[in-house]
């Protein structure tokens, strides 16, 4: 049996795959068992942190760190009673030992019982000098309880521990903006900068609540300093890119974005502004050859599709323009501002089938812009649909009432289907809601418009 030990952390994890490999038992000192299952549960290879720790245990029966990672298995499978048995257990032999509480309220948590776990983390705190941890868990399942105010104040005790706990600090953040304190959250980044002027991420997130408030120029200085303190913080070039675009300095916003192509892989997101500032200053096609950047770099990002559309859409290329919006639609098919201009450019290109689906998909989708009624409506009559149009338009009046727009439409199609007492009616409340839209006769029904009934009704409102 190999009983040697060397300083050299790796040394351990190899000879113990090598170990799994011959099925040849070496022995390990429990610490060196401890560090291998921490390696395994880290990489979350689940298998091999169970096999350690069956190991462990055969070796070192009476190790209550091993146990407690039997402990931590337990409830990563969810398997509660039995974690919880355990750990009974272990308080009987050591109930000084805090991990015991710690993994007491991981189980309490998991059961959603967060008030219970937040009870035993305090206890633990009593228990250990190493407060940090505990404070980040208690601050976590107050967030679980939606209790932001106490989550910010343990979250915050953690950076009082420890300066450079960022996760903590994008906690405390995240209460402020969750609470709707914008001003709290830029008088505390102020204060914590008073303390830690080169901190990259407390600069950048100053700048963030600045840009809520839309003082640019306050967001702008942020953002400098974020760079000053760490000048490949691609995340900060991206947020002054955003703010110079606000304030129309599009050339210097596209500076910003391309430097973050240069420090990092290209993300879809600045090749898209990059895109957009280029579309403000008339260069159409810089514009859209980033916009072609952005879907090359990430095909399903529907903004890069839709942008592209926009792009033919003025060009009056109509068909390209439909050949992008399906791209788009085939990505986000719930979103209805893709098909209004899917509609619209089918309009544009005579294809009035595909345009009337594309509107009552629209409607469908919880639209109920009134042109959008009139739009499929007056689609319906030129594709010879009467009984489907006064259907709509039926439809369109619960939302729009005492509608002159909708009436005439109604007039004209009933006076179509030989339904004159219902023609008649709605002409009649048309002309009582706007008479200046009886235009509307002549144009969609010209051949209603030369009846007889129908002129002298007109004639009597003169």
């Amino acid at each position: 049996m190999e009983l040697s030990h060397d300083d050299n952390n790796d040394l351990p994890l190899t000879k113990f795959e090598s170990m799994l490999k011959t099925n040849h038992v070496l022995f390990f000192d429990s610490e060196e068992f401890e560090n291998i299952i921490h390696h395994y549960l880290n990489q979350g290879r689940i298998a091999l942190a169970k096999k350690a720790i069956k190991l462990g245990l055969d070796q070192h029966p009476a190790s209550i760190n091993l146990k407690l990672f039997k402990v931590e298995v337990y409830v990563f499978e969810d398997k509660l009673i039995e974690a919880d048995t355990l750990l009974n257990e272990l308080y009987i032999l050591d109930p000084l030992n805090e991990e015991i509480y710690i993994q007491k309220a991981n189980i309490f948590s998991k059961k959603e019982d967060h008030e219970q776990a937040i009870q035993v983390l305090k206890k633990a705190l009593k228990l250990t000098d190493d407060v940090v941890d505990l404070y980040s868990l208690i601050g976590m399942e107050y967030l679980f309880l939606d209790q932001f105010e106490e989550a910010k104040e343990y979250f915050m005790k953690c950076l009082e521990e420890d300066m450079e706990d960022y996760s903590a600090l994008y906690n405390v953040v995240y209460c402020f903006e969750f609470l709707n304190q914008t001003e709290g959250a830029i008088e505390y980044l102020n204060l914590f900068l008073d303390k830690n002027p080169y901190c990259e991420v407390a600069w950048h997130q100053l700048g963030k609540q600045y840009y809520t408030l839309k003082n640019y120029k306050k967001a702008l200085a942020a953002f400098d300093f974020a760079i000053i303190s760490d000048e490949t913080f691609v995340g900060a070039y991206i947020e002054r890119g955003k703010v110079l675009e606000k304030l129309k300095r599009f050339e210097e916003a596209i500076e910003n974005y391309a430097i973050t192509l240069k420090l990092d892989d290209p993300t879809s997101f600045a090749l898209l502004r990059m895109g957009f500032c280029y579309e403000k200053l008339r260069k159409d096609d810089l514009a859209v050859q980033y916009f072609y950047k952005t879907v090359h770099e990430d095909p399903l990002l529907d903004k890069g599709w839709i942008a592209i559309t926009r792009y033919y859409n003025r060009k009056r290329n109509y068909q390209k323009a439909l050949y992008y919006i399906n791209k788009a639609i085939n990505i986000d098919s719930e979103n209805v501002i893709y098909w209004k201009l899917y509609s619209q450019i089918n309009q544009r290109l005579n294809f009035y089938e595909e345009a009337e689906r594309g509107f009552k998909r629209t409607l469908e989708l919880g639209n109920y812009e009134l042109n959008t009624w009139l739009s499929r409506g007056d689609l319906l009559i030129r594709l010879g649909e009467p009984e489907a149009a006064i259907f709509n338009f039926e439809q369109a009046l619960d939302f729009y009432p005492e509608n002159a727009e909708i009436e005439y439409r109604l007039a004209g199609l009933n006076f179509e289907l030989n339904e004159n007492d219902k023609g008649i009616f709605h002409l009649k409340n048309g002309l009582r809601y706007n008479e200046e839209y009886a235009f509307i006769i002549d144009e969609l029904f010209p051949e209603i418009a030369n009846k007889m009934l129908v002129k002298n009704l007109l004639k009597t409102n003169q």
